[in-house]
């Protein structure tokens, strides 16, 4: 049989969707699954099968169209189509709020309040001791207050929106005098001056990339001068020969010119980190201390909660804030609110807040729990018993991550892997492709999973990975 002959033959036995259809009825697997689904995913693979057989693919033979391996095919099919996109997964990395694996994990007690306020009704707009329509920004704000001792404050549904929201309240149309050091770029090549633009505000550099002074600011105050802008670094550092302003000088000048201040904190944070041997890191506490009229920061950072974009500050201007129709486009919705609020309620003991708060207890963790974990990894993965499987623990380097922190380097430990006739990248798409993904790093041509982020209860989960690995080679 030649070439042409082999096609053709392959091609006549390709099976039609009622065939597979009437093969996948007795099997339980297809018990539950939409006909609508199971149809799509029949003509996939036909279509895979195809393709394959008129691309002239060598190693198709008539084997692989039988039924029952052609069933296999499909149900493999349907369980990729009728799985989540969004999935649980091993965060291996040592990235602590890493962008890309879903930033912060939650409390427990907040994950706990989501599922009750998902599950029934809530007073999410309606005011409980008037009886009428309430507003969603009341269910945060007091404890907002509380804990940063700012007049007043509102939730939206990221920083970038809460930073847009405020330059159009407060200067559309007018001129933001802001620092050329502080004009960052964040996730996903968000730039401050794009978002600027967005709002209407008047975009005025002052000073240099390295050094900018206060009489720069002041030089550039004009009659139609909106807003005084502080933008943290929180995701990049200039050292060396440099100079900034303070905060508190941009609002003794704000108070001079009666302009308004606002810092944009970015990562903000309600713990002073260098109590706990890390690097010093603005706290919200003391951007309101020193004055400023607004202050904004993500709440999925280093506060340790769901993604959400917070403003405190004085009462007068977040009045107006409120109230501008932007506000609708940018809300914040019931479950981030029933995650924020127990989070925040957290802070109310700062001590306490970092044991109940995921990222600010991995961030704090002693390096000696970690290096007994990594030990208790490695024992875990020699139990294995595969000749292949070589175990070494490493010294690394953890990081802060979400843009936060740039130059903290945490000293962490680290389990690296090499398995023999396994290269590391093959490693890594098998874990990464493993029924609960596992996400690590290669240095130095070593599979390493670091320990700061790995969870307690995921030792085993990461055992059967590895158990898997070596069954399929």
């Amino acid at each position: 049989m030649n070439e042409n002959e082999k096609q053709q033959a392959l091609l006549r036995m390709l099976p039609g969707v009622d065939h597979v259809l009437e093969l996948a009825k007795p099997d339980p697997f297809f018990e539950n699954i939409p006909k609508s689904v199971l149809v799509r995913c029949i003509r996939s693979a036909v279509e895979n099968f195809r393709k394959s057989i008129l691309d002239g693919d060598p190693d198709l033979t008539e084997g692989d169209l039988a039924d029952s391996v052609f069933l296999e095919k499909v149900k493999s099919s349907v369980h990729a189509a009728v799985r989540p996109n969004l999935r649980q997964l091993i965060n291996a990395t040592g990235v602590v709020v890493h962008t890309n694996l879903g930033r912060s994990l939650l409390p427990v007690d907040a994950i706990e309040n989501i599922l009750t306020i998902a599950s029934r009704y809530s007073n999410l707009e309606f005011d409980m001791s008037k009886g009428v329509r309430g507003s969603r920004y009341s269910i945060v704000e007091d404890i907002l207050c509380e804990v940063s001792g700012a007049e007043s404050a509102m939730v939206v549904n990221n920083n970038a929106g809460a930073v847009l929201l405020c330059l159009d309240t407060v200067a559309k149309g007018k001129k933001v005098i802001v620092s050329r050091g502080e004009l960052i770029e964040i996730g996903g090549s968000f730039r401050i001056p794009d978002v600027m633009a967005k709002s209407g505000g008047i975009l005025k550099e002052v000073g240099t990339t390295n050094r900018t002074h206060l009489r720069d600011y002041e030089n550039a105050v004009e009659n139609d001068t909106g807003l005084l802008l502080k933008v943290h670094t929180s995701n990049y550092s200039v050292v060396g020969f440099t100079a900034e302003v303070s905060l508190k000088e941009l609002v003794d000048l704000g108070k001079k010119y009666k302009v308004t201040v606002m810092e944009d904190l970015g990562s903000g944070t309600f713990i002073d980190f260098s109590r706990y041997g890390l690097i010093k890191e603005p706290t919200v506490q003391e951007s309101v201390a020193a004055g400023a009229d607004l202050i904004t920061f993500s709440g999925d950072k280093l506060l340790g909660g769901p993604q959400a974009g917070i403003i405190v500050g004085k009462q007068e201007i977040l009045d107006k804030i409120k109230t501008n129709p932007m506000t609708r486009a940018l809300r914040i919705d019931k479950l981030t609110l029933a995650a924020l609020e127990i989070t925040l309620g957290h802070y109310r003991d700062p001590d306490k807040a970092i044991d109940s708060i995921p990222t600010l207890r991995m961030l704090t963790l002693p390096f000696g729990y970690i290096e007994t974990k990594a030990k208790q990894l490695g024992s875990v993965l020699e139990n294995i018993g595969d000749s292949r499987l070589k175990i070494q623990l490493v010294n690394i380097t953890s990081a802060a991550g979400g843009g936060a922190l740039p130059l903290l380097n945490l000293p962490s430990k680290g389990v690296g892997i090499k398995i023999k006739g396994i290269s590391p990248n093959a490693m890594e798409r098998h874990l990464r492709e493993n029924a609960t993904p596992i996400i690590g790093r290669i240095e130095e041509d070593i599979f390493i999973m670091d320990l700061r982020t790995i969870q307690d209860d995921e030792l085993v989960p990461i055992k059967d990975a590895f158990e898997n690995i070596l069954n399929l080679n």
